[in-house]
């Protein structure tokens, strides 16, 4: 976790050192550590460094090439270290004598624009060509690290790890983009580019951008492959490759210079990054520290879903474990919001964003930096239901008889619904979806998601014919489990939830890793045959079999997990009303030209005599959310 900022004058006009110190001192909470700054005319980079390696112990950014016609500035931690220092022949060096960022600068020698290609860990960086008069910027391939950029009609363009950074110069205008607040409204996350500002965009992840004169060029380097599949000779061989692959996932991420901590929910991702740390540190006798969410402030009928102490407790059974315990039920969704708009530069749409807050502050104060964190392990390993739709498709009826009766026992629910929902329903033409819903009564047309957006908003931006446009493939059926589960890879909501943890962490000096966003770990998952990721009616089959001497048996085959909406609802209601009270009853008119006040104010009425509604709920906190925002930037 550090930040990075760039200028470039396309009018070959100089650039001030001043401007890029200004970026700089406004990410000073990315990278507390040390700060650097490089110009060369119509160029300058700028950097704020966060020691979290041991390598960066030693790292002085921005860097140059020996022969000058190269300069770089990164926030990137490299996990395949030990295979680019070879295959660039870099052996000269003693792996812990070369910093990522020169990694990253001789990938860049050796194979230009092809080497985010070549890279695998978290990675935001720029280099500068003189020789091309080039400046390239690369987005790691799930977007882990973040990377905005204003692009100023062929005359200007800046970048930086947060928004407020280009917001800094007099160059960047602040102008509220319209159509992120319609995609805000209706939960709209296919724009991969757009923000909130509309002159300012975000770098897609897997993707780079070449700026050349007054031309740019945007194109993605990353893509997966679901026509692969990966055969073995057994189970127990599949179970052992998947443990290898996680291993690796999680040992590259332990490489840190201070002590490393890890979230620990009790579900079986976070349980499976414990197990494995604790098992990598062991042999060093670094403890991990781990911090979890407890709610002993909560009804009985609310922990009864929420509460998974029980968990918690049977991982820590294990040795090398230093536990931290954070209650969650004493903080509230919209607690800090000034700090967290600031860190943020955007509403975000993430309801538990204040647990995580919690979280991190707790970690920071045990010293930690580097800290593991399960997303997105169901996305990646795969629950594999689409495996049943694929059974349906190809009339292996004995088979899917044995998939929905086995799903049926370990979930309690009905076997007819199990065959429908997963089985038969994706088969059915997305067009005869819509005509049977709507018979029913529950179709809405696009753009309807949320009955609190203005009408004449929502008319006037043509939302949608946008919505049609972004979700016209969607409902397409995948003809394969292995479709399936790419569709889910590619997603955009994995970036954007990454984005916001980012943010978050960076204001408490953290870097969060992800194993489960590993490269080589998804293209494993994604290649492995259907009945590994379901079987017998066990949704990732795979990786509780890897993992079951690993964890206690409770942990590793438990079914579901904990419903964290009773804390957000109860807290939102009993300790933010008056906020809810100030923004929809006193004074709604910031967000009067969005929102459809009178529609929004039914909404709270039911939702004050049934605060517990979800639904209600999370629309009252999204739209109040967005007001106290354009409350505080203006935009308006």
């Amino acid at each position: 976790m550090s930040a990075i900022v760039g200028i470039y004058w396309r009018d070959g006009r100089p650039v001030d050192p001043a401007h890029i110190e200004r970026m700089t001192q406004s990410l000073a909470h990315r990278g507390p550590d040390a700060t650097g700054a490089w110009t060369n005319g119509s160029i300058g980079l700028g950097h704020r460094m966060l020691w979290t390696t041991p390598e960066s112990l030693r790292e002085q950014l921005p860097l140059a090439s020996k022969s000058g016609d190269l300069a770089i500035t990164a926030d990137a931690r490299i996990d395949n270290r030990e295979e680019l220092i070879d295959r660039l022949g870099l052996t000269r060096w003693a792996h812990g004598d070369i910093a990522d960022s020169e990694l990253i600068l001789h990938a860049y020698e050796k194979w230009g624009e092809d080497a985010p290609r070549h890279l695998r860990g978290d990675f935001a960086f720029a280099v500068w060509n003189e020789r091309d008069q080039t400046l390239f910027c690369a987005r790691d391939h799930s977007g882990v690290k973040p990377l905005y950029y204003y692009d100023g009609s062929g005359r200007s363009f800046l970048f930086a790890s947060e928004i407020k950074a280009l917001l800094a110069l007099p160059e960047v205008p602040r102008r509220l983009n319209r159509m992120k607040v319609a995609d805000y409204l209706t939960h709209d996350f296919e724009d991969r580019v757009g923000t909130f500002y509309r002159d300012v965009f975000r770098l897609p992840a897997g993707h780079s951008l070449t700026i050349r004169g007054r031309d740019s060029r945007l194109r993605p380097y990353a893509w997966l492959d679901s026509s692969r599949e990966l055969r073995l000779g057994s189970d127990a061989e599949y179970a052992e490759a998947f443990r290898e692959h996680l291993a690796e996932a999680v040992r590259c991420r332990l490489r840190s210079a201070f002590p490393v901590g890890s979230l620990l929910s009790g579900g079986l991702d976070s349980s499976s990054i414990v197990g494995m740390a604790r098992h990598l540190l062991e042999t060093a006798g670094q403890p991990l520290h781990t911090f979890s969410a407890v709610f002993p402030g909560l009804p009985p009928a609310d922990l009864r879903r929420i509460d998974e102490r029980a968990f918690v407790n049977a991982v820590l059974t294990m040795p090398g474990l230093t536990p931290h315990y954070v209650h969650a039920d004493q903080v509230s969704p919209l607690d800090d919001v000034d700090r967290v708009f600031w860190h943020g530069d955007e509403p975000c749409l993430a309801p538990n964003l204040y647990m995580h807050w919690a979280l991190y502050r707790a970690a920071h104060e045990q010293g930690v930096r580097t800290l593991l964190d399960g997303v997105d392990g169901d996305t990646t390993v795969c629950h594999g239901l689409d495996y049943v739709s694929e059974l349906a498709r190809a009339g292996r009826m004995v088979t899917l008889g044995r998939e929905v009766a086995a799903l049926a026992r370990r979930h309690r629910a009905s076997p007819m619904r199990i065959l429908w929902q997963f089985g038969l329903s994706p088969l059915v033409p997305a067009p005869l979806r819509q005509v049977w819903r709507a018979v029913r009564g529950r179709f809405r047309a696009p753009g309807e998601s949320d009955t609190v957006i203005h009408p004449a908003f929502a008319a006037r931006l043509g939302l949608a014919h946008r919505i049609r446009a972004h979700h016209g493939n969607q409902g397409a059926p995948t003809r394969t489990a292995r479709e399936g589960h790419c569709r889910g890879l590619t997603s955009p909501l994995l970036p954007y939830a990454l984005e916001i943890g980012d943010k978050a962490a960076a204001a408490f000096s953290l870097e969060p890793r992800y194993p489960f966003c590993d490269r080589r770990l998804i293209e494993f998952c994604l290649a492995l045959p259907p009945e590994q990721k379901l079987k017998d009616g066990w949704t990732r089959v795979v990786m509780r079999r890897a993992m079951d001497q690993m964890l206690p048996a409770e942990v590793c085959w438990r079914v579901g997990k904990a419903d964290l909406s009773p804390n957000f609802k109860r807290r939102l209601w009993d300790r933010d009303r008056a906020i809810l009270e100030d923004v929809i009853v006193r004074d709604p008119q910031v967000i009067a030209g969005f929102v459809d006040i009178a529609a929004l104010r039914d909404v709270y009425r039911r939702y004050m005599s049934q605060p517990m509604t979800e639904g209600d709920a999370l629309t009252i906190h999204n739209v109040v959310t967005l007001a106290l925002w354009l409350r505080r930037t203006g935009l308006a």
